[in-house]
């Protein structure tokens, strides 16, 4: 700044401020608390930078004004893309009334408050005129023919009117302004309530035609030749952008590594040998059992292998089905093990009758029902694990640690408090959105084809109107974190969820002998499902018996086919009978049979049985956000700020 710039300057804030208003004058103001005169030198450097000095008069009542006033500084914002830009900010000098006045810094959510005054000292009733000079940088705009300031000269968070405001921009010496424009009103206004002079020493100089209410406030904007200020090289444009966007940077470095990690592990140990020829088999794998079945074609445990095996000690004669008018079910056990119940159906029957001969499938005997599958579940482990198929957890868990090292990195390096909030929350409310996802979409695969049912089309439609809500939570949860960190980011962390949730499924695959075996069940798959019209295209197929019916239904549940492979005997069990009576399962008793068909009765153990066991085996009560293209508050600058 020149000396007589310098000079000229401190004159206007004499005018405008406290110079105007001797000390015995002071106590003869009278009025509300409000801001009398808003005045802001701006000097625009060589390199760049900005020197600012911000004269604010106000009137003091001891309403909000009772120790000094708060100025907001934004120093936070976002571009275009979501990216952040932090901008430098430094406190040259506080003075009230000509004289050095305490102050503090404190952090806010997008920028710093300067508090001036002490917490211990009443201001006096008056009025007070208080002065700021703060450097800051990275304010301008670089386009391809000119340079621009683009400047909030007030910000529009005051919570006091202002009287008046005024902008005095000092370019570089040389410098000719090639176009100007302002704004006045509150945050994205287009108000024109301003006019502009020159002062004697050619800075042009705005001001403000009419007061400016609560939360109103000066927007300039003032574009000179290109040259006159040092613009930013791409190096260092390239090193603002990674320093301000560190979060960011780790988001998306994190999941290339990620992904990388998990495309070489699922290529080394996580891709499935090539299918053999697929023939129609007549009967299952030797040594497989339904459940043995199930869990070897979904590489993993679920409800329905539970109930596969129910079914089939059902079959076997072991165990009884019993189905009230309410639809609740009771298993009575009617036989022993005469040799024809496997390793796991019959370590499974242990548990499920230790109590006695009869268990209600109610939550009240979830621990033994809960014991049962987990007794299932390790038994089919041991024979079928690491000897038909791998899970690779070793590999999943290095990728999801992988995973869970980026969100820290993302923690550790976000300034917003909202991020890290939003980050942790998402972490955990995420997990149960995928496992929601999955039992949608697996509602929905088996409500479709060509054997729709009411049923499971209800329960899919009531599925996904229950997860609903945590879908709208996930999202809301996204968006604060997009808001607070950057949408690459947000992008970057459901990458993330979505790359364990894939691989988590991907890495398991079949060993060599476990491909042979599953090969022999799609075979066997077949000759269930195949319709009427292509069994002529059989070779010698059995002949269809109820006792065929019922061997084989276990399986069919299994294996998704249960609706097929009733339709196949529909007309076979229906002339069949039993001492003149309609022919009906002796291993089940109940209403489905008869009310529902063959068919349908299928279809229930496929889908209430199998939900009432997974009900059953769960506690009570464990399951359940320049150019005229601007606008008031556009621009670098701005905040508001208000007494204390």
């Amino acid at each position: 700044m020149t000396a007589l710039r310098f000079i000229g300057f401190w004159a206007l804030l004499w005018l405008a401020g406290f110079g105007a208003i001797p000390a015995p004058a002071a106590a003869a103001w009278s009025g509300s608390e409000r801001i009398r005169d808003f005045t802001s030198f701006i000097e625009v450097h060589r390199d760049s930078s900005l020197t600012v000095t911000e004269a604010i008069t106000v009137n003091c009542t001891g309403n909000q004004i009772k120790r000094g006033i708060v100025r907001d500084f934004p120093t936070t914002y976002k571009d275009r893309f979501g990216n952040t830009i932090t901008v430098g900010f430094k406190v040259q000098e506080v003075l009230r009334n000509g004289q050095s006045e305490p102050y503090h810094i404190e952090a806010a959510r997008n920028g710093q408050k300067i508090y001036i005054g002490r917490k211990d000292v009443l201001l006096p009733q008056g009025v007070h005129t208080y002065t700021i000079k703060y450097y800051t940088d990275r304010q301008l705009g670089y386009f391809k023919d000119f340079d621009e300031l683009y400047w909030n000269v007030t910000g529009n968070g005051w919570t006091f009117p202002i009287d008046r405001a005024e902008a005095v921009v000092v370019l570089p010496e040389g410098a000719k302004i090639l176009k100007y424009d302002a704004y006045t009103g509150p945050q994205g206004a287009k108000g024109k309530d301003f006019r502009v002079s020159y002062d004697r020493f050619g800075n042009i100089v705005f001001t403000t035609t009419r007061a400016l209410s609560p939360r109103e406030g000066l927007t300039i904007a003032v574009a000179w030749p290109k040259g006159l200020v040092a613009e930013p090289s791409w190096e260092q444009k390239l090193g603002y952008l990674l320093r301000d966007n560190l979060s960011t940077c780790a988001a998306l470095l994190g999941l290339v590594g990620t992904f990388a990690f998990f495309l070489k592990v699922w290529f080394k140990v996580g891709r499935d040998p090539a299918k053999g020829n697929i023939i129609p088999r007549f009967s299952p794998p030797e040594g497989f059992s339904p459940a043995a079945v199930r869990y070897l074609m979904h590489l993993g445990f679920d409800q329905k292998t539970f109930a596969a095996a129910v079914v089939d000690l059902a079959v076997k004669g072991y165990l009884k089905i019993e189905e009230n008018d309410d639809g609740e079910y009771t298993l009575r056990r009617i036989g022993k093990n005469d040799g024809s119940l496997d390793t796991g159906e019959a370590r499974l029957a242990s548990v499920l009758f230790r109590g006695g001969d009869v268990l209600q499938l109610t939550t009240t005997n979830h621990e033994r029902i809960s014991e049962a599958r987990r007794a299932l579940k390790e038994s089919l482990g041991r024979q079928i694990n690491d000897i038909y198929f791998r899970s690779n957890y070793p590999s999943f868990f290095l990728g999801l640690g992988l995973s869970l090292v980026t969100l820290a990195a993302v923690i550790f390096t976000s300034r917003s408090q909202e991020a890290i909030f939003a980050l942790i929350w998402l972490s955990i409310w995420s997990i149960a959105c995928v496992f929601l996802a999955a039992m949608v979409y697996r509602n929905w695969r088996g409500a479709g084809g060509p054997h729709r049912r009411f049923g499971k089309i209800f329960t899919a439609l009531a599925s996904t109107l229950f997860a609903l809500p945590f879908f709208i939570g996930e999202v809301f949860g996204l968006g604060i974190f997009a808001m607070s960190v950057s949408a690459p980011a947000t992008l970057a962390f459901a990458g993330l969820v979505f790359l364990n949730a894939l691989f988590y499924y991907l890495l398991k695959a079949p060993t060599q002998e476990g491909r042979q075996v599953m090969d022999q069940v799609e075979g066997f798959k077949m000759y269930l499902s195949v319709a009427e019209q292509d069994r002529l295209n059989l070779l010698n197929p059995p002949e269809k018996t109820p006792e065929l019916f019922e061997k084989y239904l276990p399986y069919a549940l299994a294996l998704n086919v249960e609706n097929e492979w009733s339709e196949q005997f529909a007309e076979v069990l229906a002339q069949a009978q039993v001492d003149g009576q309609p022919y009906q399962p002796t291993w089940y008793h109940g209403s489905s049979w008869n009310r529902l068909g063959s068919s349908g009765f299928a279809d229930s153990l496929g889908g209430a049985f199998a939900a009432a066991i997974a009900s059953s085996a769960t506690a009570p009560g464990s399951s359940s956000g320049s150019g005229g293209g601007g606008s008031s508050g556009g621009g670098g600058g701005g905040g508001g700020g208000s007494g204390w």
